[in-house]
C-alpha cells in the first residue's frame, strides 16, 4: 500500500462555533499532520524504489545507507511538497512542522541504519525490509520521541502494532465506502484537545504481488494474500497531534 491520497482534507465531527484562534490552531495542526504523513510515505516510496537492490542475494554491500536514504527522501519530499528539508526555516509551514519533520527524518534514518546487517546480507533474497516494515518502525520511533502519534493502520493488519483504534476503524470504513479515492479525514477530538487525521493509502500494481489474488494464497513473506485489487483502500497513515491551548 504505497499510493498516498491527495492533500484534500475532509472535516468531520467538529461541533460548536469556531473562533479565529481555534480555526488557526486547527489549520496549523492539519498542515503539520499532512506533512508528517507525506514524509512517512515518501520514506516508504524510497524503500520501495530500492527493493530490488535490498533483496539482491548476489550483492553484499548495497550502498543503501542511512545517508543515501536521507538524500533520496529529501528529493521525494520536495517533489511532492516543494519543501526543501534542508531549508525548513525558509518554508511557509507551521513552526510545529519545522520542529517535527527533522525528527521524523532522523527516525527514518535510524531504521535504515539498524537494518544494514539485513540489507547487506549476501545469499538471501527476500529480507522483509519492505515499505510497510520501514513505515511501522519509523512511525514508532518518531512517536516515542514526540507528543505526536504517527502510525500505519488498516482494517486487516498483518502487524498487531498497526491495529486501528475506534476512531481509525470509523475513518477507514468511511474511506472504504467512497467510490473513488478520497482525501484525508480530519477531526478535532478529546474535547478539542487533539487533532486526528487519517490519510488513505491505496493498492497499486506492485502491492498486489503480496496483497492481491488469489485470496488465501501464501505470499513471499508467508502471509495469506488478501485478494485485493488495484485502487482499493489498503489502509492509512494516522496522525494524532495535540492542539495548543489558547
Amino acid at each position: 500500500m504505497r499510493r498516498l491520497a491527495c492533500a484534500m482534507v475532509l472535516a468531520a465531527g467538529l461541533s460548536g462555533p469556531a473562533t479565529a484562534d481555534t480555526s488557526s490552531n486547527r489549520a496549523d495542526a492539519e498542515a503539520t499532520a499532512h506533512l508528517l504523513a507525506t514524509l512517512l510515505d515518501a520514506g516508504r516510496i524510497v524503500v520501495d524504489r530500492n527493493q530490488a537492490l535490498i533483496d539482491d542475494p548476489h550483492k553484499g554491500e548495497k550502498g543503501f545507507t542511512a545517508e543515501a536514504f536521507e538524500r533520496q527522501l529529501a528529493r521525494e519530499f520536495q517533489a511532492r511538497t516543494g519543501i526543501d528539508l534542508h531549508r525548513l526555516h525558509d518554508a511557509a509551514i507551521p513552526t510545529t512542522a519545522k520542529e517535527l519533520l527533522p525528527r521524523l527524518v532522523e527516525a527514518g534514518k535510524a531504521v535504515v541504519e539498524d537494518a544494514q546487517i539485513v540489507i547487506n546480507q549476501r545469499g538471501v533474497g527476500y529480507k522483509n525490509f519492505i515499505p510497510a516494515t520501514f513505515g511501522s518502525q519509523a512511525a514508532a520511533r518518531f512517536s516515542h520521541r514526540s507528543s505526536v502519534t504517527l502510525k500505519q493502520t488498516t482494517l486487516r493488519p498483518r502487524n498487531p502494532k498497526n491495529q486501528p483504534d475506534d476512531y481509525e476503524v470509523q475513518a477507514l470504513r468511511r474511506l472504504g465506502a467512497q467510490k473513488a479515492p478520497s482525501g484525508a479525514v480530519s477531526e478535532v477530538a478529546d474535547g478539542g484537545r487533539t487533532l486526528r487525521m487519517v490519510t488513505p493509502l491505496y493498492y497499486d500494481k506492485d502491492c498486489l504481488v503480496c496483497h492481491g489474488e488469489p485470496a488465501g494464497e501464501e505470499d513471499m513473506s508467508g502471509y495469506p494474500k488478501e485478494g485485493a485489487r488495484e485502487g482499493e483502500l489498503a489502509g492509512a497513515i494516522s496522525v494524532k497531534i495535540p492542539l495548543k491551548s489558547r
